[in-house]
């Protein structure tokens, strides 16, 4: 994709959202360049799922505001504590202890977004409703180097978003019963509806970038 067009589709969501609403560039399997370009339009936060990735990228351009979306391994977690702005994809206590031992040593705050997994789709990460309670007591009474911010949602993959705000909703209703101050929701497909629905931030890759080529 041209930079013009990175950076015209940039402002036109950027334009067509909340002010209030964070927008996230999702730079998976994306160039310096291309970043760059993003960067030009007034783009700050990026989105990353891979921790090698994200630590590679942050070192290119620190300036910038770093967020590790994907599945999160723990033996990958030194990567990216005191990298990463905000890690969104908490769902295990082993997990949010492995991010306190890191952040302990490294004597920082890791602010973080515990993954709920509304839908209860087996193959992607996230905790239960009804456990994201429990997760998020565990970790605020066990774990003094990691900050819970609120809640991250991915809503099952649909050709229709009107079909996800079901689960929207249900993620939003949480994140007001703990009053918390970030709820990251909503992608490319479906970040209208998420936005309707409460989210905070989006976090959008095709739309801004185009559509991905992973045989690179």
């Amino acid at each position: 994709m041209s930079a013009n067009s990175i950076k015209n589709n940039y402002l036109n969501i950027r334009s067509s959202i909340p002010d209030n609403v964070l927008l996230i560039a999702v730079s998976k399997t994306r160039t310096a360049e291309e970043i760059a370009e993003a960067v030009s339009a007034g783009c700050r936060d990026f989105g990353e799922n891979k921790a090698q990735e994200m630590s590679k990228k942050y070192e290119l351009f620190p300036e910038l505001n770093w967020h590790f979306i994907g599945r999160l391994q723990k033996n990958k977690v030194k990567y990216i504590v005191g990298k990463s702005c905000l890690i969104h994809s908490v769902d295990s206590i082993d997990l949010a202890n492995e991010i306190e031992k890191r952040a302990k040593a490294a004597g920082v705050i890791q602010d973080i977004l515990i993954q709920v997994n509304a839908a209860g789709e087996v193959q992607k990460g996230g905790v239960s409703l009804k456990d994201a309670g429990m997760l998020l007591n565990y970790i605020s009474e066990n774990c003094p180097s990691v900050r819970v911010r609120g809640f991250m949602e991915i809503a099952p993959e649909t050709d229709d978003p009107e079909n996800v705000r079901v689960y929207f909703k249900q993620v939003c209703d949480l994140f007001k019963e703990y009053n918390m101050d970030i709820l990251s929701m909503g992608m490319s497909g479906d970040y209208k509806v998420a936005i309707e629905e409460g989210a905070t931030c989006i976090r959008i890759g095709s739309a801004i970038f185009g559509e991905r080529d992973y045989s690179k």
